[in-house]
């Protein structure tokens, strides 16, 4: 197999000139070019061959091919049409890899059916195969790309090595009662370890973002979401707690279950679950979190569809990281 290329600043600048395109901003196509850097991902990763890696955003294929170089299987996935070019002229050659040129998400709370079924093609090709995402994430993608390959019941891949904004990676890892803790932060650490690896300067990408970004690895927990009964269920409510973080969490509760309860029936049910009704969601331990959505669970026998609906159709929110 072939030495993956290095792609350096003017590699890049060569390549864009000479295929007349440039990287689009609004699709957040911002490329690593400290290729130290590349090499810590891949390292972090534990890439190996048994591995079916997806990869949203390969761009020109530097993450895609040195991936490739270590015998794993890789589902490249690029929305841009330019860059899928790219990623395929990089790659050619390369049974190991596949380029998909869709948008990985299908809307923004599904993850594309297109794309896990590449993932199970890869998968069942041999015994013993991981699934894992590592990828330099496109920043309009990345909460709701994590998020939702989490809460997958199925298809969760064990670990996720990643670049991301840093203040999104100040939200995986914040505590309770701080002001980057949110929705985010309590779905991802209900359900994985999450560890910012290395801070990242806008200096080792082209072009510069306007921001700081960060190495975070995610390693899903088996025993955490065992202990959460319905994923997508707990996602959505706590999406529904955080999206007014200043009131308090009687009220959320109270619109939820709108037509099963009253206000004094949930403060009288959250004092016997040891809460006041007074107390703020940002208040609480991811613990206590899901302690409190495994007693409503037993409370209404399952979160109800209306709940699932208006969590996908409420407004995004910087308190939920955007997602």
């Amino acid at each position: 197999m072939r030495s993956p290329i290095r792609q350096t600043q003017s590699y890049l600048r060569n390549l864009f000139a000479a295929q007349g395109i440039s990287p689009q901003r609004r699709l957040g196509q911002n490329f690593l070019i400290d290729l130290n850097i590349h090499d810590l991902i891949v390292k972090t990763a534990e890439v190996g061959a048994l591995d079916v890696i997806l990869e949203v955003g390969p761009g020109a294929g530097a993450l895609t091919t040195l991936m490739a170089a270590q015998g794993a299987s890789v589902v490249a996935v690029e929305v841009d049409p330019g860059m899928a070019k790219l990623t395929r002229a990089a790659t050619e050659g390369l049974p190991n890899v596949r380029i998909l040129n869709l948008d990985a998400l299908a809307g923004k709370n599904t993850i594309n059916p297109v794309v896990l079924d590449h993932v199970r093609s890869g998968l069942s090709e041999g015994e013993g195969r991981r699934f894992k995402v590592v990828a330099n994430l496109p920043y309009n993608v990345a909460t709701p790309l994590i998020i939702n390959l989490l809460v997958q019941e199925d298809l969760c891949p064990e670990r996720l090595v990643v670049t991301i904004q840093r203040e999104m990676a100040d939200r995986l890892i914040a505590a309770p009662a701080t002001p980057a803790y949110g929705a985010v932060s309590v779905v991802v650490q209900a359900l994985a370890d999450v560890l910012l690896i290395r801070a990242l300067p806008p200096s080792v990408f082209w072009p510069r973002p306007n921001v700081d970004s960060a190495v975070v690895a995610i390693e899903a927990s088996a025993m955490k979401r065992a202990a959460v009964r319905d994923l997508k269920g707990f996602h959505a409510l706590i999406r529904r707690v955080f999206l007014h973080r200043r009131k308090y969490l009687r009220h959320a509760l109270a619109e939820i279950w709108c037509e099963q309860w009253t206000k004094p029936d949930v403060d009288r049910w959250l004092l016997s679950q040891g809460l006041s009704g007074q107390v703020r969601a940002e208040a609480l331990g991811i613990e206590e979190f899901v302690a409190l959505a495994d007693a409503l669970q037993e409370r209404f026998g399952k979160l109800p569809q209306s709940l699932m609906g208006s969590a996908a159709k409420e407004p995004h929110t910087e308190e939920d990281g955007g997602e």
